[in-house]
Order: structure tokens, then sequence, then C-alpha cells
């Protein structure tokens, strides 16, 4: 029965870190991705996003989930000492940089199909690659995904335009969550109700998390070659 248990357990985390991710980064952050994907989803982790600020002496930012949508202190920890020594075999980033292992946060990227329909009821801002109507910025309530689209309800449609729109997830150049006060609530919820089943035994045991700040989240750094 437990083998069982932990099949339908190992199933679930192969499903949750094989859904493809449909807002990516080109260039240098697209060969990072595809370096540390796979070594996060040994770790029962998937990738949110990799950004890389800077040029001389960059700050490579690798941001993670786990299947509940956060990521712990001890699993940036774990996830920085796995990536590091892969990168620095690889070496995708040419010349010194700081490895940053970091949470989604509150106001998250939202960059897989599953993220708009999680989300749905709040409030996003999207930024299109080309523009819809003449606008590429757009900022609404999530309502969900309809085939390769997302429907939001813009909070500011001009008198002539509906107030709902469809927008093509393979059109964006970037998606997130607005910090709103709802937002947070529903995150401390969540919070709540996560550390409540893991104390009456209703779920396998989680690192202790602490509720960080809505923006940034967890982070842990390391420079190249550490």
């Amino acid at each position: 029965m437990a083998l069982n248990g932990r099949k339908r357990m190992d199933d679930r985390l192969t499903t949750f870190a094989e859904e493809p991710r449909l807002i990516t980064e080109p260039g240098r952050g697209a060969r990072v991705a595809a370096i540390v994907e796979p070594v996060l989803a040994e770790l029962g982790y998937r990738l949110v996003r990799v950004r890389i600020s800077g040029s001389a002496g960059c700050t490579v930012q690798i941001m993670a989930e786990r299947p509940d949508g956060t990521l712990a202190i001890e699993d940036c920890e774990a996830a920085s000492r796995a990536l590091s020594p892969v990168l620095d075999v690889t070496d995708p980033i040419e010349g010194p940089y700081q490895l940053e292992i970091s949470s989604p946060g509150i106001d998250r990227p939202l960059v897989r199909r599953s993220d708009f329909d999680r989300y749905a009821g709040h409030v996003a801002q999207v930024e299109m690659l080309v523009p819809i109507d003449g606008r590429r910025r757009f900022r609404g309530e999530l309502i969900g995904t309809e085939g390769e689209c997302v429907r939001i309800r813009r909070d500011d449609p001009a008198a002539a335009e509906s107030s709902e729109i469809l927008l093509p997830i393979d059109d964006m150049m970037e998606a997130r969550l607005v910090l709103t006060n709802t937002l947070i609530s529903e995150s401390l919820r969540r919070s709540k109700h996560r550390r409540a089943r893991s104390t009456n035994g209703q779920e396998p045991h989680q690192p202790k998390q602490v509720d960080a700040a809505p923006q940034q989240g967890w982070r842990v750094s390391q420079r190249k070659g550490d």
C-alpha cells in the first residue's frame, strides 16, 4: 500500500514538472533555463523564470516552485547546491556572476497555462509582444484560460470596448499577479492551511516556512565557483 501511495506521489510530481512554460526568456536566459530545468525537476521543483541582470559581474536569478507554488529557504539552499556545480561545468554565462535562487513571491510571474487558472479571480498585468487593438499592456481580473488564450476582465476599457478580452498566451512577453489585499489575504490563508495540515499529519512534512515579504519571497545567493 505504501508503495502504491509513493507511486501516485511520484506520478503527480512528474506531471507537475513536465507542464511546459509558455512564457519564456530569450538568449542567455534560454540557455540557462535549458540547463537548470531538468536539475530542478529531479529535486521535485520546477522552473518559473530565469532573469539575468547586468553584464560584467551579472546576477543570474533562478525562480522556482514546489507543487503548492511556494519555495522555502531550505528548498532554495538545496537548489543552489545542486545547480551551482552544473552551471560551473556547462558555463552558459561568460565571466563572473552571482547565482540567486528565489521563490516566486506573492505577486508572482504567470508562465504556464495552469497559473492563469489557479489564480483566476485575482488581478494580473500582462504585456504583449504585439499590440492587440492598439495596446500592448493590459491589467484586469483573470477569468481563466480558453484554449490557447487567457480571458481578462479589464480595469480600464474604452467606452466602445468590451470589458473582457482574450489574450493569446504565445504572444505574451510577461504576465504577473498584481499585489492586492485580496491576494495577500489568500496567500496567508493558504500558508496557515498548509502548516495546519502538516502539523496534523495529513500531508508529508514540509520545510518550515516563514511568511516573507510579498514582493520578494525567499532568496539564496552564491557566487560563481563557490
